[in-house]
């Protein structure tokens, strides 16, 4: 079976262009071979390369949501060309920098350093669980938890203890990066990395914050107060802008991505903007009609039962069902199935009422007696 490029990064398939970068150096960081030495680990990275290699791309990504593996197995990239490679190189060289970066760096000519100015934080995901009416009504005070990282308030996110400052690398003086030449037969090869001292910042700090030990961030548990929408259903995602986590170097938070799934119901069942239940009537109810009160979301409502009312017709109460999602106003309708019970034993009064019913619809009893008369009354 051909693998799922969005399964392979952990990515859903509308994630953004930017939200399949973030997996990807995430899952290449891990599985590098230079870094994890496990059984499978290099096929692993092979198969995250090829995946990011199919979805960074808009045209072969496209190909691929349309055709599948058949539209992207001519080559590499779905057949991109070294044209198409070459303009996007600047993406991948930040990539592997940013890979690389923590072990040694990676050979090569190229004078790019790794970012020192601000970083935006890293976006989250919670799964939240909610109630059935919750789904339908809503809830504008919805208290919840998140871990996640904060800004180090003893330091304000520096990393520096307080009075302390930050120094030029004396390794790389500044640059973030460490050349080393190579005299070879075929003329001086140089060799750039990142610094393995300042780790590619160019800075050091003097004195580490003791409360984050010189990270900036710590974990901390948030309450969170949130609104869902009324109308919402199982799986929708809700995004909270700026409840991510912190950024490094004064960079913006990443956001919350909240991803809701909705308890089933004992009585209700959702289909879509509609809502459906049963109710179970006596044989005479359905024959003579009635009014009964029957649950919907909103509390009790009376429901007419038209005389001769059939097993299994379906009823409606208009406008008692699902919130439209962004117009609550407009709503779904509550469609109720009806069952009805027929006696199985029958006193001598009812007995004898209904063969007289019988013997007036001009029935003959005899036929599979008086229960083969109801059974024909009702044909459902």
């Amino acid at each position: 079976m051909a693998a799922d490029y969005y399964e392979i990064l952990g990515v859903s398939r509308d994630a953004s262009k930017e939200e399949i970068k973030r997996a990807y150096r995430r899952l290449a960081r891990k599985y590098h071979p230079d870094v994890n030495k496990e059984e499978g680990a290099e096929e692993r990275f092979k198969e995250i390369n090829k995946a990011y290699e199919i979805l960074s791309e808009p045209e072969t990504r496209a190909r691929y949501d349309r055709f599948g593996e058949a539209g992207v197995s001519s080559g590499a990239g779905g057949g991109a060309g070294y044209e198409d490679f070459a303009t996007d190189m600047g993406g991948f060289a930040d990539i592997f920098e940013t890979i690389f970066s923590g072990f040694g760096g990676m050979g090569g000519t190229g004078t790019r350093r790794r970012s020192t100015g601000p970083v935006r934080g890293d976006d989250l995901r919670l799964d939240l669980k909610i109630g059935f009416r919750e789904a339908i009504f809503g809830n504008d005070d919805k208290e919840i938890r998140i871990p996640h990282l904060e800004n180090c308030q003893t330091c304000e996110g520096s990393g520096a203890k307080p009075g302390s400052g930050v120094t030029t690398c004396p390794t790389c003086s500044g640059s973030g990066q460490v050349r080393r030449a190579t005299r070879t037969p075929f003329g001086s090869f140089a060799q750039v990395s990142v610094c393995p001292t300042c780790e590619g910042q160019g800075t050091m700090i003097e004195e580490k914050c003791e409360t984050c030990g010189g990270a900036g961030r710590q974990k901390e548990t948030k309450k969170l107060k949130i609104t869902i929408p009324a109308g919402v259903y199982n799986g929708a995602r809700l995004r909270v802008s700026g409840e991510g986590d912190a950024g490094l170097r004064g960079g913006s938070p990443g956001d919350l991505y909240i991803y809701l799934a909705v308890e089933a119901d004992s009585e209700f069942e959702r289909e879509g903007l509609n809502i459906r239940s049963e109710i179970t009537i006596s044989y005479l109810q359905a024959i003579l009609g009635c009014r009964l009160n029957v649950n919907t979301v909103d509390g009790e409502e009376e429901l007419n039962i038209p005389a001769g009312t059939q097993p299994n017709t379906v009823l409606t109460l208009e406008n008692k069902g699902v919130p439209k999602l962004g117009n609550p106003v407009s709503r779904g309708d509550h469609l109720i199935t009806v069952r009805v019970e027929l006696p199985t034993r029958l006193t001598s009064e009812e007995r004898e009422l209904l063969e007289q019913l019988a013997k007036i619809k001009g029935e003959n009893t005899g036929k599979g007696g008086l229960e083969g008369f109801l059974g024909r009354v009702f044909r459902g």
